[in-house]
């Protein structure tokens, strides 16, 4: 039994339900976890080691002190779970590591004249939104559809401003023009209906329509009307062959399966929107912690929380333990009936079924990445002469223009994949003129101080005299034995990349097509590109500020608020008043007196 889950300690652990927080000697956090019952749960932790799973019992062989945290339901444990997974981001938790939010499709049907618009977050604001869609192609195939049969105004802002002549978008048929006046609201409306009938998939019904209307027209002789509608009964029917129904019944559903094999596991989600399968996402677990009912359980929390679409229906491979909790914390989210489901036989068993088979898939295709990035690490730590082979590599690239919002970008590779994760940008400090030396001697000390943990390898984007410097800092630092070091550096008159290591006057001599010289590459790249990325994000901030800083009545607040809510000074340009006084804390005053300090710099900018 491990030392810290005597029996003496698991008596006094109150059977309740609650969070636990496993840390290790350093008081780092491992692990947190939620129970119904904390001391059932905790008691399964002291069981012999060979008893255990191989990361359980690697988990319990760090422990040195378990904390317990009471609630009064179960629903408050799930949530507290996720705050503190949140806030300490435990090694042994699952992470869902290309998780992200899915796009919807939002109809402003508030709106005079209805738009359709892309976006990730659904608001109560009156407008209808579709979706989430999985499958970025799916939704492209849908938007084009619409665009090209119920084409609706593409103009920005809700308000329509009236144009002499009609834009571009009327010319190639992707709009009907209200601003120039040549479309009623009447006619314009019946496209809004068009629309919202696709998307909520009626397609029955508009399909019947259309065919009325095609006869119609027909037998009124209007034939290039009855012409268009045929064309666009095609379209729709075309579009409609492509989806792959698998419910008779129009429902919306997600299918969970989560297949384990040795140590690996995976967990595949379907998402059926009105009876059709929309789209997938695959996520591979690394030797996840527990049974697989407890695996379950904790990728359902990770994956549903946050701003996501919950079905009134989930579908699981495995009876998770505390589903009355689950099903009450995502009803409170869908602010309706969620039903959580393990079917063992019917339709819903052969979906399961579906969603295992792509979860096994995603673990084969894993096992052979592993496979192949192992082959790599041996060749990589050969020909790099390092000591051990290694796991988790790291890449350090500044960038700067001129001296000026300098940054250090360090990109974190583990297993041969990017972990973004561990993405760090440092502001520099010490420099406001351009020392590449300097400016990476100020990162690497911020990176490497004491307490945190170094990477197995280390890549600084240059040549020796970047290595040098990095040389220093670890000699600085006490960490010669632990830190390995590389510099990449771009070849000379068209040749290929050199790599120079430490105590090496000479670079390595490798083939352009070198596995290990195109993995570094990448890694260089990456960096490079995250540097860009953050330095250009930096610069639209101060020419943002720089324009608005003798706008009267806008201070750092208002600042901040205007690029919180636009997101770019490109897209601020394009704001009119009315737009910008929706804007927290902006009223018509403010806003005038900001799109006037806007058209002054567009007229300074022509002028030049």
């Amino acid at each position: 039994m491990p030392i810290v889950l005597t029996a003496a300690f698991l008596a006094d652990v109150p059977r309740a339900s609650g969070v636990y927080l496993m840390r290790d000697a350093s008081g780092v956090v491992l692990y947190v976890g939620k129970a119904r019952d904390l001391r059932r749960r905790l008691a399964a932790y002291a069981r012999p080691p060979e008893r255990l799973p191989a990361k359980t019992a690697h988990l319990v062989a760090r422990l040195a002190s378990v904390e317990t945290l009471v609630t009064n339901t179960e629903k408050e444990a799930l949530l507290l779970e996720g705050s503190l997974i949140k806030k300490f981001r435990p090694r042994y938790n699952i992470v869902l590591r290309d998780d992200k939010n899915y796009p919807y499709i939002k109809v402003t049907v508030q709106e005079k004249w209805p738009r359709l618009v892309v976006c990730r977050r659904r608001s109560n604001d009156g407008a209808r939104y579709f979706g989430p869609y999985t499958s970025a192609s799916a939704m492209r195939q849908t938007l084009d559809l619409l665009a090209r049969q119920f084409p609706l105004r593409r103009c920005r802002g809700a308000v329509l401003r009236a144009r002499k002549r009609p834009c571009l978008d009327f010319q190639i048929g992707r709009c009907l023009a209200p601003c120039a006046g040549l479309i009623d609201r009447t006619a314009y409306q019946a496209n809004v209906e068009g629309v919202l009938r696709i998307l909520e998939g009626r397609h029955g019904e508009i399909v019947a329509r259309l065919e009325a209307e095609m006869q119609a027209a027909a037998e009124a002789l209007e034939f290039e009307r009855a012409a268009a509608l045929r064309d666009r009964l095609a379209a729709i029917r075309r579009t409609l062959e492509q989806q792959v129904v698998i419910s008779g019944r129009r429902r919306d559903v997600d299918v969970v399966a989560l297949v384990r094999r040795d140590s690996g596991a995976a967990a595949a989600f379907l998402f059926v929107r009105g009876g059709v399968l929309e789209g997938k996402r695959v996520f591979v677990l690394d030797d996840p912690v527990g049974e697989e009912e407890d695996i379950l359980a904790e990728t359902l929390s990770r994956f549903y929380a946050g701003d996501r679409f919950v079905p009134p229906e989930i579908l699981l491979s495995h009876p998770v333990e505390d589903a009355s909790m689950f099903t009450a914390w995502l009803a409170d989210k869908a602010g309706r009936q969620v039903r959580l489901l393990a079917p063992q036989r019917g339709a819903g068993q052969r979906l399961i079924a579906m969603a295992a088979k792509n979860a096994a898939a995603a673990l084969e295709e894993e096992g052979e990445r592993l496979a192949a990035w192992r082959r790599l690490r041996h060749r990589l730590a050969a020909l790099l002469e390092l000591k051990t082979e290694p796991e988790r590599i790291e890449c350090l690239d500044i960038s700067n223009l001129g001296g000026r919002q300098a940054v250090g970008a360090l990109v974190c590779f583990e297993s041969g994949e990017p972990a973004r994760r561990n993405y760090r940008h440092y502001r520099i400090r010490s420099k406001e003129t351009p020392d590449d030396y300097a400016m990476m001697a100020e990162v690497l000390m911020r990176r490497l101080a004491a307490g945190k943990e170094p990477p197995d390898l280390l890549l600084v984007d240059g040549g020796r005299g970047q290595l040098s410097v990095a040389e220093d800092i670890r000699r600085q630092r006490g960490l010669e034995e632990t830190l390995a070091l590389a510099a990449i550096a771009k070849g000379r008159d068209k040749g290929p990349d050199r790599i120079f290591l430490p105590g090496r006057p000479q670079p390595l001599s490798l083939d352009s097509h070198d596995p290990v010289l195109l993995f570094c590459m990448r890694i260089r790249d990456e960096a490079h590109r995250f540097g860009i990325e953050t330095h250009r994000r930096l610069r639209r901030k101060a020419a943002l500020v720089s324009v608005l800083d003798d706008v009267p009545g806008v201070g750092p607040k208002r600042k901040k608020r205007l690029l919180r809510h636009f997101g770019s000074l490109a897209r601020l340009k394009k704001a009119t008043a009315e737009e910008i006084a929706r804007v927290p804390g902006f009223g018509p005053r403010n806003a005038a007196l900001v799109r006037a300090a806007l058209d002054d710099l567009a007229n300074g900018d022509e002028k030049q």
